[in-house]
């Protein structure tokens, strides 16, 4: 209970806004750069905050890897993400 009155009070209602470039909230389509083994391997998230992330829904928390390498990226431009298994590019193909 605690932790949900904590929760309320530090609450911030999030509009949506304009989807040029991503942010908390927003839908994006990426592409795997340079991956050999599928030519057109695409992914969908929505990017949310740490308390809703649910990856196997495609939700994923501003602070993953991948949401903080695309973090106010446009359509068109090539992220570098870091990983614990070395670092990889993505490509922002759509934002909604």
């Amino acid at each position: 209970i605690q932790e949900l009155e904590k929760i309320m009070e530090n609450v911030h209602i999030i509009e949506k806004g304009e989807t040029d470039k991503v942010s908390l909230g927003t839908t994006v389509k990426i592409k795997y750069v340079d991956d050999d083994e599928i030519e057109e391997y695409r992914e969908e998230y929505r990017i949310v905050g740490s308390k809703e992330a649910d990856p196997s829904n495609n939700k994923i928390s501003n602070e993953s890897p991948i949401a903080k390498a695309i973090m106010n990226g446009k359509v068109g431009e090539i992220k570098k993400v870091a990983s614990p298994n070395g670092e990889y590019e993505v490509e922002i193909v759509a934002i909604c």
